[in-house]
């Protein structure tokens, strides 16, 4: 099946670079079925947001002894500046750029693992490659920073109690069940649905890391459409942004809980799975963006489980 997957692929790419070359505008096509077209031929295909989201995220070995199975296992792409990827980097592991993704996936024989710093733009890649016939590929938890206490800067730095006595952060659990909207009228030049796929896919790495601060929504929560990607029961734990909708789980039958007409900004507990929502629903149509660092970055002193902690055994790292 991802031979399959890979070969639509390729002849999507193929179709829309003549489809491209031959227009005589450069204005996109707009039928209103695309996003119809779309989500009805991922749900088809077992690429609704839960499968994407089903068994996606890995952690790094907790014993030296298994350094060596586990970078065997696994097509490593490094997502990191190449000098930090040159200062050292998981064994085998092979260095590249969010767009340059699924070209560093190309012939790999084993599962993909997406390392970065945080675990966070790796959630990008990951879509992307599941989205392509990669439908193993998986994210390395916590990026370089859960590999070694060397490299545990980003996350370190980054965890904090910004939303801790924040007026914007709320105690009332306000789910909005019985809100809907209109889907994205989505733009593209292709038609069908997995040419429209592959085209999204490529707009997707091609954009870079959709995220925005902790300070930018809890600033200003009405400037966004908020999704807390939380049970309910962890909302009336430890309350939530204000405005924030809780659509979890989220899926293409309930998609129209989320407003297109507003950035829509994901959050969890560690940026994480916000990332992964973030680049489907980028890919579908909708403005999004993730919260970085998720509710480590807003309420981490209180937060009872999902910490980051700086790894307890350094595992080593190759300058092959």
């Amino acid at each position: 099946m991802k031979k399959l997957f890979q070969l639509l692929f390729l002849i999507a790419i193929v179709n829309i670079v003549f489809i491209t070359s031959c227009k005589q505008s450069t204005d996109p096509v707009t039928p209103d079925n695309n996003f119809a077209t779309l989500t009805n031929y991922m749900a088809v295909n077992n690429m609704d947001l839960p499968d994407i989201l089903s068994s996606w995220i890995i952690v790094a070995p907790t014993d030296i002894n298994d350094v060596q199975e586990f970078a065997n296992t696994y097509h490593i792409i490094d997502l990191r500046e190449i000098g930090d990827y040159n200062a050292g980097h998981i064994q085998g592991a092979v260095n590249s750029t969010l767009s340059g993704i699924l070209t560093a996936a190309s012939g790999a024989t084993k599962p993909i693992l997406v390392a970065c710093y945080t675990g966070q733009t790796a959630g990008h890649g990951v879509v992307a490659l599941r989205l392509s016939g990669y439908s193993d590929a998986v994210v390395l938890k916590w990026g370089m920073s859960g590999w070694s206490s060397d490299l545990s800067g980003p996350w370190s730095g980054a965890t904090g109690d910004a939303g801790v006595g924040n007026p914007n952060w709320s105690a009332t659990n306000t789910t909005h069940a019985d809100e809907t909207f209109d889907t994205p009228q989505l733009s593209v030049s292709a038609t069908g649905g997995a040419e429209i796929l592959a085209e999204r896919v490529i707009t997707l790495i091609n954009g870079g890391f959709k995220g925005v601060t902790n300070g930018d929504v809890l600033g200003t929560p009405t400037n966004y459409h908020i999704n807390n990607y939380w049970a309910k029961e962890d909302v009336d734990h430890y309350g939530h942004i204000a405005t924030a909708y809780r659509t979890s789980p989220l899926s293409i039958s309930n998609i129209t809980a989320i407003n297109p007409l507003k950035p829509v900004a994901t959050y969890c507990w560690t940026g994480q799975t916000s990332s992964m929502i973030t680049a489907y629903l980028s890919v579908i149509g909708y403005n999004a963006v993730s919260l970085k660092f998720g509710t480590n970055g807003m309420i981490y002193d209180v937060l009872e489980t999902h910490q980051y902690t700086v790894p307890a055994i350094d595992l080593p790292l190759s300058q092959d």
